[in-house]
């Protein structure tokens, strides 16, 4: 990272307008890992899939009881230094919107306001029959009476957690373990969240579009930009003429439109780019 590149960082974001995108890379320094960066590369574990998740209530328990160890990493998690430093650009009314694909709500934690969750939150729970959405933590309680044994805080110490919340279990520690269904309507419940081989919702999607077709940059925080999820947005900021900056460890699918790529740590770089605006 040189003095000439942050500080073209600072004169494209310092003009204002600026649609942000960000991804698992921005929340590695909460102590969440990312998929395809740095703290993602030992991960074993594949995601769950949608179409395993409705079509197996063997999968529902693994999925559950893992998820289950897990939301104790993320949802104890706190906002880092990016994550600030983004909802202080926000209030100093630089941003056009911030659209995540994250699901942990660190961005929100942060105090940013305008924020599209992309593939949704995993502090909100969905029943698949009546759409219900209820807060996790009254899941939480409930899956926690109906697994009195289960050793939740054991099994999550010094274990590995995955970005989506998904702890590794063995098959012997997740046998047992009790799901529960919807209070309502007795429906099957699964995290408000988009897994893998489930889509987007449209409006959301149109909505993100929004922000960057009305935006008069692009800034990608974290982001692989190796599924077409995130890169659809990067591609249609290129067709615009927009200008592209993307602060990512590491290469991404963007990097070909970008004007300008930094190679370097989100913390550390937002704040040094909110102090250099600061000063203006």
């Amino acid at each position: 990272m040189t003095e000439s590149t942050t500080t073209a960082l600072a004169e494209l974001v310092g003009q204002g307008g600026v649609a942000v995108l960000s991804g698992a890379g921005i929340s590695t320094e909460s102590g969440i890992p990312d998929y395809r960066g740095p703290t993602g590369r030992a991960r074993r574990a594949e995601p769950m899939t949608y179409q395993k998740f409705v079509g197996s209530a063997e999968a529902r328990q693994r999925y559950w009881a893992r998820s289950h160890v897990g939301w104790r990493q993320i949802g104890q998690a706190r906002p880092n230094a990016g994550h600030r430093a983004v909802a202080e650009l926000e209030r100093r009314g630089l941003l056009a919107g911030i659209v995540t694909q994250n699901v942990d709500g660190l961005h929100q934690a942060a105090g940013a306001r305008r924020v599209i969750e992309l593939h949704g939150g995993l502090d909100r729970v969905m029943c698949l029959s009546c759409r219900e959405r209820t807060p996790r933590a009254e899941l939480e309680r409930r899956l926690r009476e109906a697994n009195p044994d289960f050793d939740a805080e054991g099994l999550h110490a010094g274990g590995r957690i995955n970005p989506d919340g998904d702890a590794v279990l063995t098959d012997r520690q997740v046998a047992g373990f009790r799901v529960v269904d919807c209070t309502g309507c007795g429906g099957l419940l699964k995290p408000d969240v988009v897994f893998f081989g489930e889509n987007v919702p449209r409006d959301r999607v149109d909505e993100c579009f929004a922000v960057v077709t009305g935006a008069r940059a692009l800034l990608v925080l974290g982001s692989s930009l190796k599924v077409k999820s995130g890169l659809r947005f990067v591609t249609r900021a290129a067709a615009l003429g927009l200008p592209i900056a993307i602060v990512n460890q590491g290469p991404t699918g963007g990097d070909e439109d970008a004007v300008l790529t930094l190679d370097a740590p989100l913390g550390a770089t937002l704040t040094d780019l909110s102090v250099r605006l600061a000063s203006r």
